[in-house]
């Protein structure tokens, strides 16, 4: 069966690259009929919190992306927090210790940072140069007597390579000279990223890791010890990563990245995980994926192989589309708060027309609140640009008394009997519709632009068009 897990650490919030690499996991196993698992990496103690762990829960839960095992849902691979699994990890090193496949390093933090210097003045690559390789039995068992603090360095073969097999990016050869004996388990008992990550994802019994390449260069270490346990490593496949318009990697530069940050600005989670899943993935020329597409449709073959854009046009593209397909009680229920919170408690029937009215004009969700002010609001100000091009012109004046006089006697006062009236005047005096239309869109919002002109009458109500219509004949 296909396991594949995300394994966010609760740094910060779920952000978009980090949404990303959750959703290719989930579409994978989804698609698939496998296993989709969450597991927390918070083993760096000194930034990891739980605001950040809550945070990753909440975007992963607005996206929609439930896991089959992990954190509040359990498992017969637990604990699926790794500062859980200490003593798994511990017990691994120990093993590969007394398997002579790694070794203890009682190397002090300011030696180290003295053979780093040493190093960088020989114009070297910063190697630990194995001095605790050499250290003989009785020196380690009289260090380990004294309490001197220690890590576990994992004893690399000096000849040899380790070979990618990326499901993305092909094969990959790394030679061992260019790595060093790298640190295992840290001088508190805390793994290594690279030793828990092979020890979790085996004990795990993970098939796929499915990542960002900038985790590739961890992935020479990870198959030596997969090699030195003598385990199967799992098949990989590096994601490339998502660049910002200036090909720069994305960062806080660019906008929002959290996830958590587009739900508040108005996104939608269906729209924002279809333009998630688009961010380095496509299918022939299609654009919009329901859920179930998106699962039927997606392999790693279709993963491209060179960096993704985040283009925030096409994400407000997408979202308006998707605005568009929702239907009109769930915009309703987003909505209403927005307009609550700007212009007080309306009538309840009133609100919704003024919603359903602008329902094909949303980007975001709260853009409901700047487009439909002019229906809670009566002190506006009018189009400077419409002023000279529709009030002063030789029929305004006219048209407006016109509108006026015969919106007043209209009974009931809806779009069937409002039409005609632009319409019949617009044949009386011989112009187009349009020279009717406008000076009365400006006179009742103050826009150029604004939903069918008939709807917005009706909506308004003849005592507020009347009041209107009053108020621009004045500043003409």
């Amino acid at each position: 069966m296909v396991r594949v897990r995300f394994a966010p650490s609760p740094t910060g919030a779920l952000h978009i690259g980090g949404a990303r690499t959750a959703l290719y996991n989930w579409l994978f196993a989804r698609h698939h009929h496998g296993k989709f698992i969450l597991r927390i990496e918070d083993t760096d103690r000194e930034r990891s919190t739980i605001e950040s762990n809550q945070a990753i829960f909440q975007g992963l839960e607005w996206l929609g992306l439930d896991w089959d095992e992990g954190p509040n849902v359990g498992g017969c691979f637990g604990p699926y927090y790794q500062t859980e699994r200490l003593d798994i990890h511990q017990k691994h090193a120990e093993r590969l210790v007394k398997e002579g496949k790694a070794y203890y390093c009682f190397c002090t933090a300011e030696e180290l940072k003295q053979k780093r210097a040493a190093a960088e003045a020989r114009k070297e690559a910063p190697r630990y140069d194995g001095h605790c390789r050499k250290l003989t039995e009785a020196e380690i068992k009289e260090k380990l007597a004294s309490g001197t603090p220690k890590v576990v360095r994992f004893l690399l073969p000096p000849v040899g390579e380790a070979v990618v097999e990326d499901q993305i990016r092909g094969k990959v050869v790394f030679k061992n000279e260019v790595l060093d004996d790298f640190v295992i388990l840290k001088s508190d008992g805390f793994p290594t990223y690279n030793f828990a990550c092979v020890m979790d994802d085996h004990l795990m019994e993970i098939t796929h890791v499915i990542r960002g390449d900038d985790h590739l260069s961890n992935t020479p270490r990870q198959i030596l010890l997969y090699e030195a346990f003598g385990w199967p490593p799992p098949i990989f496949a590096h994601i490339p990563m998502i660049l910002g318009k200036d090909k720069a990697r994305l960062s806080k530069r660019h906008g929002a990245t959290s996830v958590i940050d587009y739900s508040t600005i108005g996104y939608l989670p269906e729209a924002m995980l279809n333009y998630i899943a688009k961010l380095g993935w496509g299918h022939k020329d299609q654009e919009i994926f329901s859920r179930a597409e998106l699962i039927e449709l997606f392999s790693l073959e279709g993963v491209n192989k060179s960096a993704a854009v985040f283009d925030l046009d096409k994400l407000n593209w997408l979202n308006g589309q998707y605005i568009r397909q929702i239907l009109p009680e769930r915009l309703f229920d987003l909505c209403e708060p927005l307009l609550i919170q700007a212009y007080g408690t309306h009538d309840l029937a009133y609100m919704k027309k003024v919603v359903g009215v602008l329902h094909d004009r949303l980007v975001l969700i709260p853009d409901i609140v700047p487009l439909s002010a002019y229906f809670f609001k009566d002190d506006f100000e009018y189009d400077a640009k419409g002023v000279e091009k529709h009030f002063k012109t030789p029929h305004a004046k006219k048209i407006l008394e016109t509108l006026m006089d015969r919106l007043s006697k209209l009974a009931p006062f809806n779009k069937e009997q409002i039409e005609p009236v632009f319409k019949g005047l617009a044949t009386e005096l011989n112009v187009k519709l349009g020279i009717i239309i406008h000076p009365c869109r400006l006179a009742l919002s103050g826009h150029l632009e604004t939903p069918p002109m008939y709807d917005v009458v009706e909506i308004l109500g003849k005592e507020r068009v009347g009041q209107r219509l009053v108020k621009a004949l004045a500043f003409i």
